[in-house]
Order: C-alpha cells, then sequence, then structure tokens
C-alpha cells in the first residue's frame, strides 16, 4: 500500500521539483555570476548590487563586492525605499547561496524594482 501511494507522488514532485528549477533560472528573476562579473567588469551604470547578508557574514566570511549597497534581508522591508533612486536600474541582489537573495528579489520586483537574483550567491562568486 505504502508503495502504491509513493508511486501517485512521485509524479507530483518530480514536477514540483522539476518548476522549482526552472523558476531559479528564469532570465528574468536571475542572473549569472558570469553575468555579473562581466558587468562588473564593464562597468555598467545601468546595474547596481545589493547585498542582503547578515552584518557578521560580511565581516566574517566571504568579502563583499566593491560598492555593492548592504541590506541584509531582515532589515529590506524596512529599508527598501533607500533602493527608490535606483528604480531606473536593474537590482543585482546577492547572498551567501541565492536563498536569501531570491526572497529579496521577489519582494523588491513586488514593489516596482527590476531586481534579479544572482545565481549561487557570492559562494559561487568567490569559487577559484
Amino acid at each position: 500500500m505504502i508503495v502504491k501511494i509513493l508511486k501517485n507522488l512521485l509524479p507530483g514532485f518530480l514536477l514540483f521539483f522539476s518548476l522549482q528549477g526552472c523558476a531559479q533560472n528564469d532570465p528574468s528573476k536571475t542572473l549569472s555570476v558570469r553575468e555579473l562579473k562581466d558587468k562588473i567588469i564593464e562597468n555598467d551604470s545601468t546595474m547596481i548590487i545589493l547585498d542582503v547578508r547578515t552584518e557578521s557574514e560580511l565581516t566574517g566570511g566571504l568579502p563583499k563586492i566593491d560598492n555593492a549597497i548592504h541590506i541584509s534581508v531582515q532589515e529590506l522591508e524596512k529599508r527598501y525605499t533607500e533602493l527608490e533612486k535606483y528604480k531606473d536600474k536593474e537590482i543585482a541582489v546577492v547572498c551567501r547561496t541565492q536563498n536569501r537573495s531570491s526572497v529579496a528579489a521577489d519582494f523588491l520586483r513586488e514593489k516596482g524594482f527590476n531586481a534579479k537574483s544572482v545565481s549561487g550567491g557570492m559562494m559561487e562568486y568567490h569559487k577559484k
């Protein structure tokens, strides 16, 4: 009986997880580390970088990208209006691995910003 239930649930789980993977790679919602680095190299003035990690992560872990704005995801709801002057720019949102940056980018898009989460986050950015 358990095997029958699992067989019936498996297609639904596979569909759910495949859709989650597609959503995380949606080019309207994500930016690859390579794309981010290219824009940094080009000194692209149409993009800003928002680092949503905690203060302790910045000081005790992977360093912040030069000129990135820091507002932790925990403070973003209270402080997002600080980004109003960047509404005409693309906002590359980065965290350690991409989990919080995806949440932050979704929140900012709901507020009318052009925000994209950086795939792989700072872990990917600082890979050698």
